[in-house]
């Protein structure tokens, strides 16, 4: 199945990305910028504009992630990150209207699990979290070998768990250092790399939080892998430490003697996790 020819589509903030995905490989990237504050269809034109570079007679589907809540089945996309006008779009039948090929789509967060099982870290594992710590903090889940998305497209969603006085997202991704310190994450970055002592504070408290997190997903999923991915994951050598310190207080040690956790390493997930809702869908 992987020698089929698949567009693997990454809808951000800012930008819209795609390739070809084949034997594992991406072709050349396409990449735009998107109109975000602009109208549902010149959003649409802007996705229209990266298909036709990429569409062929032998492409058999089409894959595309957003940062949003997805009807997986209609695959109609709601209230889309940082587009406002994509309150209600249905992104599946317009683009197969279009293209007249089979189109899947879900969350970026979604993505990143499937690219990592299919092409990454998770690649053999039956069963993984695909975690993402950047600005916020989402997941997908693979069980059996299949992303499990939940009715809503919300499984995964642990970052709006509540927890303290707020959320893990508040307190256990790259909001923060800005969150609770008013300090950019890029900042804190910068200064613990080059030693300074109350930065690495800062990721020594991070990894409290985060392993607080983790904790609370292996009571939900009792995976024995998550890979981790988004910008906080470059630096995990600051806050591996303190965060499993709070894994290793999870209440079944049994459970967590196998437990693995890796950090990505694989470029452009989102595309490659876009293309692989085809093979997710076999």
């Amino acid at each position: 199945m992987k020698s089929e020819k698949i567009i693997g589509i990454d809808l951000g903030a800012t930008n819209i990305r795609g390739a070809i995905v084949k034997d594992e490989s991406l072709s050349a990237i396409v990449s735009r910028r998107i109109h975000t504050k602009g109208t549902q269809e010149q959003v649409l034109e802007d996705v229209y504009w990266l298909i036709d570079q990429l569409i062929s007679e032998d492409v058999k589907a089409i894959g595309i992630g957003v940062p949003s809540v997805v009807d997986v089945k209609k695959g109609i996309v709601y209230d889309v990150i940082h587009i406002p006008s994509w309150k209600e779009v249905p992104l599946k039948d317009l683009l197969e209207a279009r293209y007249h090929v089979p189109v899947f789509v879900n969350n970026d967060a979604n993505c990143f699990a499937l690219g990592e099982h299919y092409f990454g870290k998770g690649k053999g594992a039956e069963n993984m979290i695909g975690l993402t710590v950047g600005t916020g903090l989402g997941a997908g889940v693979i069980i059996n070998n299949h992303l499990y998305a939940g009715i809503n497209c919300g499984a995964g969603e642990f970052g709006m768990v509540d927890y303290l006085d707020q959320n893990y997202e508040y307190y256990a991704s790259g909001s923060f250092f800005n969150n609770i310190y008013g300090l950019s994450g890029e900042e804190v970055f910068k200064s613990a790399k080059a030693g300074d002592e109350s930065a690495l504070k800062l990721y020594n408290e991070l990894g409290t939080h985060l392993g607080n997190a983790i904790k609370m997903i292996l009571y939900t999923y009792d995976m024995d892998l998550i890979v981790l991915g988004g910008s906080v994951q470059q630096a995990y050598d600051l806050f591996e430490k303190t965060m499993w310190e709070r894994i290793r207080t999870f209440g079944f040690p049994k459970s967590i003697e196998e437990l693995q956790i890796k950090t990505s390493e694989l470029a452009n997930s989102g595309i490659l996790g876009a293309a692989a809702l085809y093979f997710d869908a076999g």
